[in-house]
């Protein structure tokens, strides 16, 4: 059903964006939500429509935000077994592999982990954002793998985007990068927009975009005559901004092994040993592996933290690396 929020501003919440005032007064949705429903044409202020989520509001203004009813989706189930890390009546904790995309988009509509939810459960969805979207919190790349969380009603839903909105999820990742970093832990804080050149892209700016903030340490650094120098890190995400540590590492000039759109030229290594070059070639995604998922449980108020392990592929390329390092 359709719900109304009706607000006045008091002299504490004066010369606040009228966003910021909406998510401070009802936290249980996010401040994306609340953006969006803006820019929907979904609030009055003082009986006006406003679309402009930065507006300043004022003492004494009436606000009346309204939530409309969620739309149903029309989805088609995708036949795909999914591994679920974990599971209750609020939340799915999925652990997707590489090749596979979050959710459905220009030029694939079928075969997507939102399809595959739909096949696997599609009453228990939340069903509040995008049609397309049903369950879907936040996503990671196609050739990514790792824990995601999905909501599987709308309260988890909000909540959980609430979480994210305030940077409070811990998201670990685990990648191997060419070269090695200097220093060998630190953090990474940049502004990311979208690419000038090619819009599936983002790059780092200095003067425009949002603010992003990788943190990195340095797990292992392989190196000898018989392979090329790589290094093994563990990134903490601060932000999660599109394609966050591709970025970044490309920004730093150490890009990660496997990723084809944001890489840098290495001259061929001579005498490389043939079994790890074979693995790297044919290595059709990126090493970059979300980790471990940590956040508030919507309903229990507990903390809740995930962990999963690299894929074989992998893994395979590291035990090499070792042996190769020996």
């Amino acid at each position: 059903m359709e719900k109304k929020i009706n607000l006045i501003v008091k002299d504490i919440d004066k010369n606040l964006r009228v966003d910021v005032f909406i998510n401070k007064k009802e936290n249980e949705i996010s401040r994306t939500r609340i953006k969006n429903l803006i820019l929907s044409k979904k609030l009055k202020l003082n009986e006006k429509i406003l679309e402009d989520p930065s507006k300043k509001v004022l003492i004494g203004d009436i606000l009346e935000l309204t939530i409309p009813e969620p739309k149903k989706t029309s989805l088609k189930p995708y036949k795909y077994k999914l591994d679920i890390n974990y599971e209750d009546e609020d939340l799915i904790i999925l652990n997707k592999p590489a090749g596979i995309v979050m959710h459905p988009g220009a030029g694939n509509f079928d075969n997507t982990i939102v399809n595959a939810l739909m096949n696997y459960d599609k009453n228990s969805l939340s069903n509040i954002g995008d049609e397309l979207r049903p369950g879907i919190v936040h996503r990671i790349d196609k050739n990514t793998s790792g824990l995601v969380v999905i909501a599987k009603n709308n309260q988890a839903h909000e909540n959980l985007s609430a979480q994210f909105s305030k940077h409070s999820i811990t998201r670990i990742y685990q990648l191997l990068i060419w070269g090695k970093l200097r220093p060998s832990k630190g953090k990474i804080e940049t502004l990311i927009t979208r690419s000038s050149k090619n819009r599936q892209m983002m790059e780092v700016s200095n003067t425009k975009g949002k603010k992003a903030i990788t943190n990195y340490k340095t797990i292992e650094i392989f190196e000898n005559k018989n392979i090329p120098t790589l290094s093994l890190l563990e990134c903490r995400l601060e932000t999660g901004r599109t394609h966050q540590i591709r970025v970044h590492m490309n920004y730093l000039g150490n890009s990660i092994v496997g990723d084809d759109k944001y890489k840098k030229k290495f001259k061929k290594i001579k005498n490389i040993d043939p079994c790890l070059e074979k693995n790297i070639v044919n290595l059709n995604r990126q090493f970059l592996h979300a980790k471990t998922i940590g956040f508030i449980h919507p309903k229990k108020n507990e903390e809740m933290i995930f962990n999963s392990i690299l894929p074989h592929e992998l893994e395979i390329i590291l035990k090499i690396l070792r042996n190769s390092s020996k």
